[in-house]
């Protein structure tokens, strides 16, 4: 009983000097709580949508009162109202709108004469959930319209919905793709570059570095580039294969130009993720924390970054961060150009904020690091 006490004793007082590992146990279920319960809300709110009257009769304005109503009440959606069909369809091309509603000329009189009228609904079906939501809110809305009308025939006085899908169809399946990219240069992240210090520190390795004239700079960059190189291949294998489970081949869909764009963007997400590991877990000095926090850090950037869940419907406190996220970036970036065969205008501002991020945490990484017991 006395070695038995005497083991029991050692393990917990280990426990103990790890104040890191006790608090993140303790607040690791509280931020999943907070963080998971407000990624993943039920029904999707502001999906932003613009609404082009080309008509300006008193069905079109109806048309925009019964879609004030759905912003209003439920909030499905949130309205943009533009003069221009070309600006609002440049606009969904670029990821600035979810949806697009066309009231075409005439539509009013049509509506009047018993035609019914046609609206014209585009969608950017690249986010299939996005496009699901609009297109059943917008439907729900127009059944009231077509209450109003009076005609002996009721057949022809249904207003209809021309939808339009921008893109080739894309499964909900197939969406995940840039979320699992993303996930694993996370892992990838975790499991090369400053997770090899801890490990020397944790095996007493560390020490021999003192008698070498390595810099903090060699040392940093070493690990990073190391890291970078696992990483990249690790991120472009699970691209490749989690294309060929959902059914895209890359070699159809995918230019030379798209390539490079998707491996600039895999590149800039690992060193950001890289550096921000040195700065979190550059004074670790035990691979349980590394552990204790891989999975926090997980939840903390991957849920938030609209892999799974339009940004749009979380709540402002939680869409701040996501703006904050450069995960938010890589997704939006290699959904674009996965699903929408986008060119560097559409993604440039995802890589100037990776490559800024990127060199930030570096210099950070870099100056924090320190180089002694």
């Amino acid at each position: 009983m006395t070695r038995f006490f005497a083991v029991l004793e050692r393990d917990l007082r280990r426990f103990l000097r790890n104040p890191i590992v006790i608090a993140m146990s303790i607040v690791m279920p509280i931020l999943y709580l907070v963080i998971l319960g407000n990624s993943f809300q039920g029904e999707l709110k502001n999906l932003s949508i613009a609404v082009v009257d080309m008509d300006n009769g008193p069905y079109s304005h109806r048309v925009v009162e019964l879609l004030h109503a759905l912003e209003a009440g439920p909030k499905t959606i949130k309205m943009y109202h533009l003069s221009d069909q070309g600006i609002a369809l440049e606009n969904l091309k670029q990821g600035l709108l979810k949806g697009a509603l066309i009231i075409p000329p005439n539509f009013s009189r049509d509506v009047i004469h018993g035609k019914g009228g046609e609206l014209g609904l585009f969608l950017d079906n690249a986010e299939s959930i996005s496009a699901n939501s609009i297109r059943f809110a917008i439907s729900g809305a127009l059944a009231e319209l077509k209450n109003e009308f009076i005609s002996v025939r009721e057949e022809q006085t249904k207003t209809k919905l021309r939808e339009v899908e921008l893109y080739k169809k894309v499964d909900y399946d197939q969406t995940l793709i840039p979320g699992v990219v993303i996930m694993a240069i996370f892992l990838g992240a975790m499991t090369t570059g400053v997770f090899n210090i801890v490990m020397d520190k944790f095996l007493g390795i560390e020490e021999s570095h003192f008698l070498t004239p390595l810099t903090k700079l060699d040392i940093v960059m070493g690990l990073i580039i190391s890291g970078l190189l696992i990483t990249t291949i690790i991120a472009m294998l699970v691209l490749f294969f989690s294309s060929l489970i959902a059914g895209i081949y890359l070699w159809q869909i995918l230019s030379f130009y798209s390539l490079i764009l998707i491996i600039t963007v895999i590149v800039l997400s690992t060193l950001g993720l890289l550096g921000m590991m040195f700065i979190i877990l550059g004074r670790a000095n035990h691979p349980r924390i590394v552990g204790v926090l891989g999975g926090f850090l997980n939840v903390i950037f991957f849920f938030p970054s609209g892999a799974i869940y339009p940004i749009e419907s979380f709540p402002a406190w939680l869409k701040t961060f996501a703006i904050a996220n450069p995960e938010t970036y890589s997704v939006h970036a290699l959904r674009s150009i996965l699903f929408k065969n986008a060119g560097l205008s559409a993604v440039q501002g995802d890589i100037v904020f990776l490559t800024i991020f990127a060199i930030i945490t570096i210099t950070i990484a870099t100056a924090i690091f320190k180089r002694g017991l």
